[in-house]
């Protein structure tokens, strides 16, 4: 004998309660129910229902007066329906808007500059190592895909097997531009002097540079005037420093990038050049940029990066990077940020090349929106530059510098770069990114309207929802008590007209 299912006792038993709670609490008649929704129609806050049912005049007229304010008020339901949905559906479509702030300021943060010379090694160190120069654009791959040329591959392999521990880390710091007071002439920070050591170094894709201004809570890193500001003089000893033609480096000049001391200088587009025997004047504005988190801006709030104090779409790409890199080859490049074992020479030709390949290739560390690797950052402050030159120095400038540097006018004009960075004024421009509508603005617009078309308020809603809810319940226990009954009379039909046909 098959045994009845748990299943199957268990909703009959929940069934049987709720018939037996229904019974003891049994529907009202149908007069109570029209009595109820006749008191509900005149006693509610919303307007216009009272009319319904409301009997001053008497026959025809009652009739139509009533057939008038059921039309009057199903029109405004509709019409406050349609305007909050309108207005439901333009929240969720997440709109924006932006704004631009001029903010004025007694002292604003002064940049970090980072200074590099076009011209990366010094010319004895590679006169017999031109390889130097093919090792180097191996390595600076890591920061911007290039296609290495493979034709001097053999010669970087024989070096490295006569040159066991040979690092170029380790000679480019040592034989790449340097800053001393050879070549920082003169550095002037608005009427107070500044040295090599004010200078830090760092690499990038141009060897050895060296950033001003890299530690932000110095107290001289304000400035509470326009007009002046960082002033320095290099010498850039094209003699002593050369450079890779076929590489594309065919200039003599200072390249030298404005940034916040919070982020880690990028050049790739966004570098500035002064070419020897020029006077550059960079002429700097303060931009900051705000952006609404996802899902009405792209950037998320709750990133951070490593090894950065903020966060920036370069510095994630280059955490990206490192983390894939370190992960295929277990090395790290030098250039990238992260802590691990350095990659040699030979780990950068035959997997880190082919990893930021396939990098580039699969888009791994993507740029862009909410959804790629790197989004935009929600604030991002920027310093673009306005620049002009002069020639420097002047024929009587020559004859005056001759004297007190020690160098003749053709020896300035094509070693000396002179730069000045100063801001165009004392404020910053704020770029702001805002929701066009919140959720107390969305709920005020949403009650403007009913308020408007009805009469409505949030005790209305609630009126409202008990209402349908008494007669949902009514329904309900009307078609438990009675259907059973009906479908139980049916069959009792059925069984007595089968017993008169087999009669």
């Amino acid at each position: 004998m098959d045994q009845p299912n748990k299943s199957d006792m268990s909703k009959s038993e929940l069934w049987c309660k709720i018939q037996s709670y229904v019974r003891k609490h049994t529907a009202p008649s149908i007069e109570e129910r029209r009595k109820y929704n006749h008191e509900f129609a005149v006693s509610t806050s919303f307007h216009g229902l009272h009319n319904l049912v409301k009997s001053d005049t008497i026959g025809r007229s009652c009739q139509i007066r009533r057939v008038l304010w059921g039309v009057v008020v199903s029109v405004f339901v509709i019409a406050a329906f349609s305007q909050v949905c309108m207005r439901v559906v333009n929240y969720f479509s997440w709109p924006t808007t932006t704004s631009v702030i001029v903010q004025y300021a007694d002292k604003i943060e002064f940049p970090s500059v980072t200074f590099c010379n076009l011209n990366r090694y010094q010319t004895h160190a590679v006169n017999n190592l031109s390889v130097a120069f093919f090792m180097w654009n191996i390595v600076s791959t890591v920061l911007h895909f290039s296609n290495s040329n493979s034709d001097d591959l053999q010669e970087v392999i024989d070096f490295l097997q006569l040159n066991q521990n040979f690092s170029i880390k380790e000679f480019t710091r040592n034989y790449g531009f340097y800053i001393n007071n050879s070549t920082l002439l003169k550095c002037d920070f608005f009427g107070n002097p500044c040295y090599p050591e004010d200078f830090e170094h760092v690499f990038t894709e141009y060897g050895n540079c060296y950033t001003f201004n890299h530690n932000p809570s110095n107290a001289y890193s304000r400035i509470s005037s326009s007009g002046r500001g960082l002033s320095v003089l290099f010498d850039i000893k094209q003699a002593e420093f050369t450079d890779d033609p076929s590489l594309g480096f065919v200039d003599a000049g200072i390249t030298f990038v404005i940034h916040s001391p919070k982020v880690p200088p990028r050049f790739d587009g966004l570098g500035l050049h002064c070419p020897a025997g020029m006077h550059a004047h960079a002429s700097i504005r303060h931009f900051k940029t705000i952006t609404q988190e996802y899902p009405w801006g792209e950037c998320d709030p709750n990133l951070q990066l490593a090894y950065n104090e903020v966060y920036s779409t370069y510095g994630c790409l280059q955490e990206c990077k490192s983390h894939y890199i370190q992960e295929e080859c277990g090395c790290l490049p030098f250039l990238l940020p992260g802590t691990g074992k350095e990659c040699d020479i030979q780990q950068f030709y035959n997997c880190v090349s082919p990893a930021i390949y396939r990098i580039e290739k699969e888009m791994l560390c993507s740029v862009g929106t909410y959804n790629s690797t790197c989004p935009v950052p929600c604030e991002e402050t920027e310093y673009p530059a306005g620049l002009s030159y002069s020639t420097f120095p002047s024929d009587k400038a020559a004859d005056y510098l001759s004297t007190k540097l020690n160098k003749n006018a053709s020896y300035m004009r094509n070693n000396l770069v002179y730069i000045d960075i100063k801001y165009e004024g004392l404020n910053y421009k704020i770029t702001k990114q805002q929701k066009a509508l919140s959720s107390s603005e969305l709920l005020s617009e949403v009650g403007g309207q009913l308020g408007l078309f009805c009469g409505a308020s949030m005790i209305t809603v609630i009126e409202v929802l008990e209402f349908l809810f008494t007669n949902f319940f009514w329904t309900c226990a009307f078609l438990i008590l009675k259907v059973p009954s009906i479908s139980q009379w049916t069959d009792n039909q059925s069984k007595y007209k089968q017993e008169r046909q087999e009669c």
